[in-house]
């Protein structure tokens, strides 16, 4: 039976709860709806247009699941009791939001994500304030990024902000999992995904919008501790035209087997990816690494003042949140110039060997702040800058802490967003 033709006779019930809710399940079993998405098709006022938090069905899940200690989090690996989902279906449009227990979700075997990778999702963290409020960090920010994403791939239309009200629910309800140490948090992961039951390169006829959360210590194992990097005058991430500045499964994936290679060569923890400029390697462009963005703090060639440099949003660089975040703190902070603009690799070769090359660092919500001591070529070459964790006046020690401040609200900021 078509699953509009299901749903229709759902409507069309007039008898009392229990006979409806017979009815319901039977219907749906007939339409051959997967199990995990069932709850997301009942029918309901926000079908016939964008879901909404104000129809939020809850489900509670009845045994809650031990908590880890929070010296044995490990990045990505440990996952709150509950989680959201949503479907949409063309013809029907969204179901009603769901929060219910943390479980797999069921896919057709030809469901577009597995084949096209037509997926993104955000990377977004929740703190526990010292006022024992639960927060999120810029939140608008990747809730505005995640609605470009899905409208590049052409998953359905959404308000994102009812998404988000669905995502501080959700925090809500887990709010116990939130870490109570500084440096640890709970990472939120919005994703969405074609769930289209079709094999073809096509605007999807089924768009599914998840939500799980996974508390959190360290990116990185070092912790604050330098890392190095090797430059990847080979491997390209993004290119101009193409996806860069959307956060979509395919900008991911095959950055793995570059990261993987250099780790096995060089012992690097990240690729930082380059782009040509034509015969001379010196000449190519530095862009971002994997799962980060980078930014340089040099001496100017002319001793006038310092400048923190980092690659301009092209098309082909991720418009980061902590990005964002740092040039406007930097900014403000009107101590040193503060530029988005072209660097090559000669430029800060040439900085490297002058002794001008002051501070690197990566930043992104994951990592927030990672301070970056050596970059690393194919060719041999490294170049290194001092980085001495006792001194606490580096703009790599200032900006974690400016930071951090705000995410647990030991300091009054309008980017830190209470929840309740």
């Amino acid at each position: 039976m078509p699953h509009g033709k299901a749903f229709r006779q759902i409507k069309a019930l007039s008898m009392g709860a229990t006979g409806l809710f017979q009815s319901m399940t039977t219907a749906v079993q007939n339409a051959n709806i997967p199990t995990t998405i069932q709850c997301c098709r009942q029918f309901s006022s926000a079908a016939q247009g964008f879901f909404k938090a104000s129809d939020l069905i809850i489900q509670r899940i009845e045994q809650p699941k031990a908590r880890q200690d929070t010296k044995d989090l490990v990045f990505g690996q440990s996952f709150t009791d509950h989680m959201f989902i949503v479907e949409h279906v063309e013809g029907q449009g969204w179901g009603q939001p769901v929060i219910k227990p943390f479980e797999n979700i069921s896919m057709h075997p030809a469901a577009q994500a597995l084949h096209y990778g037509v997926c993104c999702f955000e990377g977004m963290k929740g703190y526990l304030g010292k006022d024992g409020k639960a927060r999120l960090f810029r939140p608008d920010m990747n809730m505005a990024r995640m609605k470009r994403s899905t409208t590049r791939l052409r998953l359905a239309d959404y308000d994102a902000d009812e998404l988000l009200e669905c995502l501080k629910e959700l925090l809500r309800i887990d709010k116990d999992w939130l870490p109570h140490q500084e440096g640890y948090s709970m990472y939120i992961r919005p994703f969405a995904f074609s769930s289209a039951h079709t094999l073809g390169i096509a605007k999807p006829s089924r768009s599914t919008i998840a939500i799980v959360m996974s508390p959190v210590g360290p990116y990185f194992p070092t912790g604050l501790k330098p890392i190095s990097l090797f430059i990847d005058e080979h491997n390209v991430r993004a290119w101009p035209g193409g996806v860069g500045n959307n956060k979509v499964g395919t900008n991911y994936a095959p950055t793995i087997g570059p990261q993987s290679d250099a780790a096995d060569m060089y012992g690097t923890s990240q690729v930082l990816y380059s782009f040509p400029q034509g015969s001379q390697p010196d000449d190519a462009l530095v862009s971002e690494c994997g799962a980060m963005n980078l930014m340089f703090f040099l001496q100017k060639a002319d001793g006038s003042t310092q400048e923190l440099v980092t690659p301009p949003l092209d098309g082909t660089i991720l418009p980061g949140v902590t990005r964002n975040s740092v040039l406007q703190l930097t900014r403000g902070w009107g101590e040193f110039e503060v530029s988005e603009r072209q660097l090559s690799i000669k430029e800060i070769k040439q900085a490297a060997n002058d002794g001008r090359l002051l501070e690197m660092f990566g930043c992104g919500t994951a990592c927030i702040i990672q301070p970056v001591t050596t970059l690393i070529r194919a060719n041999g070459e490294e170049y290194t800058v001092p980085f001495d964790l006792t001194q606490m006046d580096t703009l790599t020690q200032r900006l974690t802490r400016a930071l951090t401040d705000i995410h647990f609200a030991n300091v009054s900021h309008e980017w830190s967003v209470a929840i309740d």
